[in-house]
This record gives C-alpha cells, structure tokens and sequence, in this order.
C-alpha cells in the first residue's frame, strides 16, 4: 500500500540517512521524496509502499523511532508520485485556462481530499490565500510549511491575474445571448429571472444559523440548463445578497461539496467580498452582505 508520510527532523548530517536505513531494514520502500526547509529543523515528506498488512500507527512508530517527530501518515494515491515541479507546472496551466479550477487543483497540489473527515475543526491547519475579493482559506490537519504557503500565494496571484485577462473575454456577448430582455422580479424570500413570460433562473433564501448576534441565510439557485453562462446566476447571487441584507442579514453562508465546479466561479464572478474555506470534503462561502444596499419587494 502507498503512504504519504511527513515528518520533522533536525536539520543536522544523517538525520535523512538514519531514516532510509531504518525504512530499508523494515521492508518499507521509499519511492518519492520532497523537502520543505526551516530553520533548526527539516519537514520531510516521503510517498513510501510497505509490507502487506501496515497500518498507519506501526508506520509512525517507524518513522518516530529514526528521529523524526509530528509524523502525519496518510494514504497516497499514485498520483503523488509525480514529479512536484511538474505538477505544478501542469497545475499553473490548469489555472491559466480555467481560473475557476483554482479549488479543485489546489485540493490535489496539497492533498486535502487525503485528509480524514470530521473531527474538530480547532485542529485544522489554515493556509490563506486572496483571490480577487475573496479570501481563501484552505484547511487540512496536516500543518502547511512556509514554503507551501508561498507556493500557494504564488498560484493565488496567477488565478487573480488570470481572472483580470479573462474578465473582457469571458463577457457575454449580446449577439450570442439573444435579444430577448431579463426581467428580476422579487418575491418573499425569492427572486425570479424571467425571458419574456418564462422563468430562466431562480434563487430562494434559506434560513440559516441565527445566534444571538447575527442572521445568516444561505441560498438554492437553479438556473435553467439552456440560459446558464450569460450572467444570470451571477446577477441571481447578487439580487440574493441584497435581499437578505433587506431582511436583516449579516451574511450569505453557502455550504457545499469541495469538489463542486459551480459556486467558486459564480462568487468570483459576482465581484462580492468574502471568506471561502476549503477542507477534504466541503467548500463552505461566507459573503458579508452589510455594506450592500438592500433589496426589498
């Protein structure tokens, strides 16, 4: 089975060596490696296969046993075996030709979906990013290392980028939309996108958790399969914003799956500020809706 191992050792002569004897002599194969440097100590991080029948506790012990400390061992996936200069590189393309990709290629640059679910979210690791007027927070149990979060900030600046060049290219163009003319109409807790006498999209406000400080709404949004790609979801999740702000609302929370392709793009889209948390298995976008001008009926 292949592990993904990491572990702090000191950043003296024949920490490593000690290691790979001690991996060697245990029938544990060490098959990919990287190094994330620090100051007075070294992260490691080796994609190793072992004997049949290891579990993770025996492979920690191993690793704790040669010097190493604040092991973290997870299960790896032969995609980890590439070469890290060139995932990256083919995750810079990724993002250049599709901005939006941006959650799902980071989840696989660090590996969240590997992280196991649940548990205390106190004990997650958070590495910040900005992108656009969101601010990015990816978290998984494994702690980052200064050089992750630098690459991370590196590929937040190329998808901002990207976005800027993309922003005239990717605008609707009314010869392809059609010339039939959109019409929002609010109801309650809903506002509607009519073609005419037809419903193209719709976005309903759900209630959602309400302390003693602060109400908060999260949304459903459906826009029909034939009207999608010219701005209606995007004017839907602003009108949505607006209208919860006119409810009294601090706040949008949209909770999702993480690999869901749809909600990062239609955030970014929208232009609003906020907060999305990315973990192994849920995006979750938080937009402050306070400074918006409200919508009401």
């Amino acid at each position: 089975m292949l592990w993904r191992v990491r572990t702090t050792l000191p950043d003296r002569p024949g920490t490593l060596a000690a290691l790979a004897r001690r991996c060697g002599d245990a029938g544990v194969n060490i098959l990919g490696f990287q190094v994330f440097p620090g100051i007075g100590e070294v992260t490691d991080e080796l994609i190793v296969r072992t004997p049949y029948g290891w579990e993770a506790p025996r492979l920690i012990e191993l690793v704790d046993e040669s010097g190493g400390s604040r092991t973290v061992v997870l299960p790896s996936r032969e995609a980890a075996l590439m070469d890290q200069p060139t995932r990256y590189i083919r995750a810079a393309q990724m993002i250049i030709e599709r901005p939006m990709s941006f959650p799902e290629v980071v989840s696989r640059l660090f590996d969240t979906a590997a992280e196991p679910r649940g548990g205390d979210d106190e004990e997650l690791d958070v590495m910040e990013m900005t992108v656009g007027e969101m601010v990015v927070h990816v978290r998984r149990r494994t702690p980052f290392t200064a050089t992750e979060h630098a690459r991370g900030a590196a590929l937040a600046d190329l998808v901002s980028d990207s976005l800027r060049r993309s922003a005239g290219r990717d605008a609707v163009d009314p010869a392809q939309a059609g010339t039939t003319s959109l019409e929002y109409i609010v109801d309650g807790t809903a506002v509607t996108a009519y073609a005419g006498h037809d419903a193209v999209g719709r976005v309903t406000l759900i209630s959602g958790p309400q302390g003693d400080d602060e109400i908060t709404y999260g949304i459903s949004l459906i826009v029909e399969p034939a009207w999608r790609r010219r701005g209606i979801g995007t004017q839907l999740l602003v009108d949505a914003a607006r209208l919860a702000r006119g409810r009294g609302a601090e706040a949008l929370v949209i909770t999702t799956a993480a690999e869901d392709p749809a909600v990062l793009p239609l955030v970014l889209a929208a232009g609003l500020r906020g907060l999305i948390r990315l973990s192994s298995d849920e995006l979750t976008v938080r937009v402050p809706v306070a400074r918006l001008k409200p919508l009401v009926r």
